[in-house]
């Protein structure tokens, strides 16, 4: 069955699923009409770890190397292939990208946070939780060798803005 693009538009405002045509098929969201606008978005998400990894972390001591500049790199570069690795995700253009750690020793954390910006059609949500997974995933592995037990958590867009649907926030 062949259907037009009016019948999936309909299909996905119906389901609130635009991934999906009215038959239920997979396929790539046209963005082809859509007017291009500044999009950011901000993710975050946090790892766990023992004291005295956050410590050899801090000191910059791993054997590894700098844990926290590898894992900013890796991030960074994260953000930029996630087309390659969500299969249903636009290729971007991407205009900035930062990563941010902060380290809460009380709570022996360290919070990876990630803002992604384009000139676009389409939004860069995926692309900073891309980031900031594979930032987390880098100081795993750069720091698995003293402690195997971290834990990784609490992954969410915390923002966006542009696009037609304009702003939104997490509280």
């Amino acid at each position: 069955m062949t259907t037009t693009k009016h019948q999936q538009d309909s299909a996905d405002s119906a389901t609130g699923l635009n991934h999906f045509d009215q038959s239920g098929q997979a396929h790539m969201v046209d963005v082809g009409s859509k007017q291009d606008s500044h999009r950011v978005a901000i993710a975050s998400g946090n790892i766990r770890m023992q004291p005295q990894t956050l410590a050899v972390i801090q000191s910059g001591t791993a054997k590894k190397g700098d844990v926290l500049g590898i894992a900013r790199i890796a991030a960074i570069m994260a953000s930029k292939r996630t087309s390659d690795l969500i299969p249903l995700c636009h290729p971007l253009a991407l205009t900035h990208v930062s990563v941010e750690f902060a380290i809460d020793v009380e709570q022996s954390t360290i919070t990876c946070t990630v803002r992604v910006e384009t000139q676009g059609k389409t939004g860069v949500e995926m692309e900073a939780l891309t980031a900031v997974q594979v930032g987390l995933l880098t100081i795993y592995d750069m720091s698995k060798a003293i402690d195997r037990g971290m834990v990784m958590g609490n992954i969410r867009v915390q923002e966006k803005h542009g696009g037609k649907s304009g702003s939104w926030s997490q509280a």
